[in-house]
């Protein structure tokens, strides 16, 4: 057991921090520690072979910010896990985890989260609305097929690492990620197919990585990207833009973008309204309206109180970023 501690005496104001350095050491079950748990900030448990972490232990550890268990035989969390309020780094990568904990969305002083390499098939539905303070989230190397619509509230979100899993599609609502910076898709193979248009509203982007996908189109939204510095697009069989146009420069590509962006803008305007269009079709969004018309000729939907135009998901449908985004949206 190797442990040092650090103090720092000042006179009428004592600071102590202890760090618990465990690492390396093969252990399969942890000791007794011999020094008052709730004391220790920075725990170091990798590169053990620990199978489980015992609920007692983790509850105990009340000023922990610092929590590293990655490299283990670790097939689930404590969900006492939650009881740590202060932690803002957790490494639970190398492990044999195939889902986390709901309870660690109690930890809302979270920063950092690295559970890369693991068997999680998928992340806690509502993670996103509690861990608004989390900057960075890398899960790649697992079998997720989907990331949860919540995490689209992270809105201090730096780093977004979800390469080399099945990912089917992306959340279609991004555009709340202000201060991402970093996404990296890539290698999710045949899996992933298209990317949201609302990836045009990411206007701290600098980096995105969607290489090695099935990704044919890019949205045209990706040329209003100002501070995008490096695109990766290589391994997907794109028609648009066309690989000629994709392999040259970063410019070149958003020139295009943005001039397809602008020519399909024309030809709407010159189209009749989409109002119009709805009612001669008696249809809003792919799906027919058992109703009936009032006064002046519009169609009116029944009445329903639940999930009814009323509802906020189909007021989102209602936006105008999604009534005239390019993008087809369903309503599932």
């Amino acid at each position: 057991m190797r442990m040092t501690m650090e103090r720092q005496d000042r006179r009428n104001l004592p600071v102590e921090e202890e760090k618990m350095d465990l690492s390396g050491l093969s252990l399969k079950t942890l000791p007794n520690p011999a020094v008052n748990v709730t004391l220790i900030r920075h725990l170091d448990l990798a590169n053990n072979n620990l199978e489980s972490i015992p609920e007692s232990l983790t509850a105990r550890l009340l000023n922990v910010v610092f929590l590293d268990v990655h490299s283990n035989e670790l097939k689930t969390l404590p969900n006492s896990i939650g009881c740590l309020s202060k932690l803002k780094v957790l490494n639970v990568s190398g492990n044999l985890l195939e889902s986390l904990p709901k309870t660690i969305e109690n930890c809302r002083a979270l920063v950092e989260l690295n559970a890369n390499f693991n068997k999680l098939t998928k992340l806690p539905e509502t993670i996103g609305f509690e861990l608004l303070d989390l900057q960075k989230l890398s899960v790649n190397s697992n079998k997720l097929a989907f990331l949860p619509f919540s995490i689209s509230h992270m809105t201090n979100l730096r780093a977004l690492d979800a390469r080399l899993n099945c990912l089917r599609s992306l959340p279609e609502d991004m555009e709340n990620l202000l201060n991402l910076e970093t996404l990296n898709v890539s290698q999710n193979f045949q899996y992933l197919t298209t990317v949201p248009y609302s990836i045009g509203f990411l206007v701290s982007l600098v980096e995105l990585d969607v290489s090695y996908n099935n990704i044919k189109v890019l949205p045209d939204s990706i040329g209003c990207l100002k501070n995008l510095q490096k695109l990766h697009v290589a391994g997907n069989p794109l028609v648009s833009p066309p690989m000629d146009i994709a392999e040259k420069r970063l410019d070149i590509v958003k020139e295009y973008l943005s001039e397809r962006m602008n020519r399909s803008h024309e030809s709407r305007t010159k189209k009749t309204s989409w109002f119009g269009n709805l009612v001669k079709s008696k249809t809003f969004n792919g799906r027919v309206f058992n109703g009936h018309r009032d006064k002046d000729g519009f169609l009116l939907s029944d009445y329903r109180s639940n999930g009814g135009l009323t509802s906020p998901r189909f007021m989102t449908m209602l936006s105008p970023r999604r009534l005239f985004s390019p993008k087809s949206y369903s309503s599932k």
